[in-house]
């Protein structure tokens, strides 16, 4: 499996997390001795391990029944660091999301996280009607 296919595999294993509210399985994506932070909509930057894990387990324990996945998944590999640019789909929304892998020995793991409301895509914005033609 190449760096990407992993990347990809670990992408859509923190959206199955997420929407499974499986706390060992956010537990385990994240980096253990790195630095990591994170951003959840309208919240302010979280720093640290332990702060990001608590606002997991806070929002994993929040009822929901919304299934969350990513979509349009872009992967950038930076050496022995990696982001994975994606839109989330929640419930009806659409969110712009980065996520931020580094290899913690040998093995990739999330160190950042950020999402947040996006503007419609183009493609979902209704072009207007073209002008009727007139008959002769």
């Amino acid at each position: 499996m190449t760096d990407r296919d992993t990347l990809l595999a670990l992408n859509q294993a923190f959206y199955r997390a997420f929407s499974n509210h499986d706390m060992p399985a956010m537990e385990a994506l994240w980096a253990e001795r790195l630095p990591v932070s994170c951003i959840h909509p309208g919240w302010t930057a979280l720093f640290g391990r332990d702060a990001v894990l608590a606002s997991w387990r806070d929002v994993l324990r929040a009822p929901s029944g919304v299934t969350v996945h990513a979509r349009n998944e872009r992967v950038t590999l930076h050496g022995d660091t990696a982001l994975v640019v994606c839109e989330e789909m929640l419930g009806g929304a659409v969110l712009a999301a980065t996520n931020l892998f580094a290899r913690e020995d040998g093995v990739w793991r999330l160190a950042h996280h950020q999402s947040g409301p996006i503007a419609q895509t183009r493609a979902d914005v209704e072009r207007p009607a073209p002008p009727p033609r007139r008959l002769h």
